[in-house]
């Protein structure tokens, strides 16, 4: 048996459950609707830089991804492949958790939660042009309710639609490059495996993520006490690494447009996190906005698809 079988390309019959893809989906969005909380817990108290968390949490889950790698002997992709990877550490490592960082230095979890409520409408556009999926009618009109729920109910528990801030732009910025990476990386890990294309992208991106880590720690050394470092932790093992296995697995078996609606649950769940562990207000309101996108997001991963 070859050092590489669990690739996805080759072990075809593990894809072949389109409710696979859902369920290996939302264990994937689970791990995730921790990471704005945890971020926030993070920067909260200052000791860390945003940089420094954007970009030290890859240098960790990279050093992971090489071990694993490396113990499993996995090969190297080839020719355009490494582009491709480029595309979803562009997105998923550098773009994303960067952008947050900052993001969420000034804004509160639940306003995060009210632009990164896009992500699920930004990947189906992004599967559509990169992927040439053909989703049905009844599914972009409950993608588009479903989306529309998100952001009203993360902006009525965030505090309203008051006028933009810089930490919006980023966080605008964030959803489109994490989009393009989750698009891009759903397809690839159809031919290199799911936890393999999360790895090589975390491998490619490590020698600029170091460096910024570096230049972080210059002007300020980090510090915190036990609730930040293991926010940070968290951040780097799960976020970075780990979710990322269930995430593109998930989005290989897709179809990715089908799967991406999984994503509308997050905000929902990132907000219950923050009501949680920061003490967030979460009113009924909140609750019940938060069982309508639920319900759209049911519907949508449940519409007839066509043959790809």
């Amino acid at each position: 048996m070859r050092q590489n079988s669990s690739a996805i390309l080759e072990n075809p019959p593990a894809l072949s459950s389109p409710r696979s893809g859902l369920l290996w989906g939302l264990l994937g969005v689970t791990a995730f609707s921790f990471t704005v909380p945890f971020t926030r817990v993070a920067v909260a108290s200052g000791g860390m830089s945003p940089l420094f968390i954007g970009s030290a949490r890859a240098v960790i889950a990279a050093v992971l991804a090489a071990a694993a790698l490396a113990l499993t002997r996995q090969r190297l992709p080839r020719g355009v492949q490494w582009a491709r990877v480029a595309v979803v550490a562009g997105g998923a490592v550098v773009g994303f958790p960067l952008l947050t960082s900052f993001a969420l230095t000034t804004a509160p979890a639940s306003h995060g939660a009210v632009v990164i409520a896009l992500l699920p409408s930004a990947t189906a556009v992004l599967a559509v042009l990169r992927g040439r999926e053909r989703p049905p009618k009844p599914f972009w009109i409950m993608a588009g309710l479903g989306a529309i729920a998100a952001v009203v109910f993360a902006a009525l528990q965030g505090g309203g639609f008051a006028g933009l801030h810089w930490s919006d732009l980023l966080l605008f910025g964030a959803v489109l490059a994490c989009a393009i990476g989750y698009a891009e990386g759903g397809l690839l890990a159809r031919e290199l495996g799911a936890w393999q294309t999360m790895s090589w992208a975390l491998v490619l991106a490590a020698p600029l993520m170091i460096a910024l880590t570096a230049v972080s720690m210059t002007g300020r050394p980090p510090s915190g006490g036990a609730p930040e470092w293991a926010a940070f932790a968290y951040l780097a093992v799960v976020s970075a690494f780990l979710g990322f296995f269930a995430w593109y697995r998930g989005l290989a078996i897709g179809p990715m447009t089908r799967v991406s609606q999984v994503q509308l649950v997050q905000p929902v769940l990132s907000i219950c996190w923050a009501a949680l562990l920061l003490g967030e207000r979460l009113t009924w309101p909140t609750v019940l906005g938060g069982l309508a996108v639920i319900g759209c997001a049911g519907v949508a991963v449940r519409a007839r698809f066509g043959q790809r």
